[in-house]
């Protein structure tokens, strides 16, 4: 190579990295333009009057760096080429007091079904295809007793991929017991369902919803989150599945958090209940999942 092709070669890398430099300066301005109705700010974990303990959900903002970058690998300036990532909250649920919490963040396209297990195995193995047919996981809170008596099928439903929390050891009013039997009802759940499935549970449903501030207390020492419900099939009261489903129907919104167990009617309108959920547009997963500030992809 002569040294005039050589100049020749440098001026043109040059003027190549000019136009790029240039072309990201551009890029990065229009960027700035667009974050201005693109950008999503994240919402802080809050403690509502009616909702109590509302968790927080991520914000979204154009990575600038990684969007320019890809834009001159394509060549090319397309918005569908642009990169984004997930902006934490400021104020995360852990934050705040210790608070019950009855649903997900309402800005969240997600919902989950939580199933209490307390009693009846008859209809589980039937919800449990229903689930795996839908590619749905569910939040199961087994009841202590039932969990040391049926072993077998605790670890079956971890197995199948599911979240497991705790529905206290016999079912108890929680608020009308003393602390020292509060406390062992939850060591002692929680020791049974570690035995049978290798899962330490960190969320606590009480049984019939029946608590006080002293069972949140009480649970928060032992990492547990105290779980409600946005919806209640009461499925418990042997309605029709129609009746199910029309109790529940009107409540399937984000961050929703439907209570069920093992009934027939269950069974028989779970299908429905998640056709219908995902005709919303609406995501299913496990309590922990709605509960979590990570973002539903829709991007």
């Amino acid at each position: 190579m002569t040294s005039e092709s050589v100049d020749l070669y440098i001026a043109s890398k040059k003027t190549a990295q000019a136009t790029l430099a240039n072309q990201a300066v551009q890029w990065e301005e229009k960027l700035k333009e667009l974050a201005r109705t693109k950008n999503i700010a994240p919402v802080n974990a809050r403690i509502d009057p009616i909702w109590k303990g509302i968790p927080g959900y991520n914000g979204l903002q154009i990575d600038e760096e990684k969007t320019i970058k890809r834009m001159q690998q394509a060549g090319k300036w397309d918005e569908s080429l642009i990169v984004f990532r997930e902006v934490k909250p400021a104020v995360h649920i852990d934050q705040l007091e210790s608070s019950p919490i009855y649903r997900g963040n309402p800005e969240k396209p997600m919902i989950s079904v939580m199933i209490n297990v307390a009693w009846g195995n008859e209809y589980l193995p039937s919800i449990l295809k229903t689930l795996e047919k839908e590619k749905v996981k569910a939040t199961f809170f087994f009841d202590g007793s039932w969990t040391k008596k049926y072993p077998d099928e605790a670890k079956k439903i971890k197995e199948a991929g599911h979240e497991i929390g705790s529905h206290a050891y016999s079912h108890p009013n929680m608020s009308q017991l003393s602390l020292t039997r509060m406390e062992q009802e939850i060591t002692k759940t929680n020791a049974v369902i570690t035995q049978a499935t290798g899962v330490t549970p960190t969320l606590f449903a009480p049984p019939s919803g029946d608590f006080d501030q002293r069972v949140v207390d009480m649970a928060a020492r032992h990492k547990l989150k105290t779980i409600l419900w946005t919806a209640d099939t009461i499925d418990w009261r042997k309605p029709t599945p129609e009746q199910w489903f029309r109790t529940v129907a009107p409540k399937i919104n984000n961050g929703v958090l439907v209570l069920m167990h093992p009934t027939e009617s269950t069974d028989k309108a779970l299908p429905r209940l998640i056709q219908y959920a995902k005709e919303k547009k609406l995501a299913l997963g496990t309590v922990s999942e709605t509960l979590s500030t990570r973002r539903v992809p829709s991007y």
